[in-house]
């Protein structure tokens, strides 16, 4: 979706809509882990909404393959680092094993993915 509200292309459709997912997420998490505790629901809770406006700008710009490719990157991060998180507080188990530190690996990737893009060339 671009500045002027129109779709740029259906990519940029889906990144806002999961956008507002996380962002939901990460408001309703933070209410939780204020009524029901849970350090870890807390974490989830942060990182979500941290990342959301992220997600937000790449998802409304549009910008160079690589910046999408690396929004695609930070949200498959967040899918794993919190979803960790969050099984471990109301599961109590992890995800799977690597699950917390494949995803918060995929989040430092995904940041600097989002560096390198701003030093490839605009095609004419």
């Amino acid at each position: 979706m671009s500045l002027t509200g129109q779709a740029s292309d259906g990519g940029s459709r889906i990144l806002v809509l999961a956008t507002g997912l996380v962002g939901a997420a990460g408001v309703a998490l933070s209410a939780t882990a204020a009524h029901r505790g849970g350090a870890f629901t807390g974490t989830a809770a942060n990182f979500l909404l941290m990342h959301a406006p992220a997600l937000l700008a790449i998802g409304l710009v549009g910008g160079n393959r690589c910046l999408r490719i690396a929004s695609l990157v930070l949200f498959a991060g967040l899918l794993l680092f919190c979803g960790d998180l969050l099984a471990r507080d109301f599961l109590g188990s992890r995800l799977f094993p690597m699950s917390a530190p494949i995803g918060g690996t995929l989040l430092i990737v995904g940041w600097l993915a989002i560096a390198v893009s701003a030093l490839r060339r605009p095609r004419p």
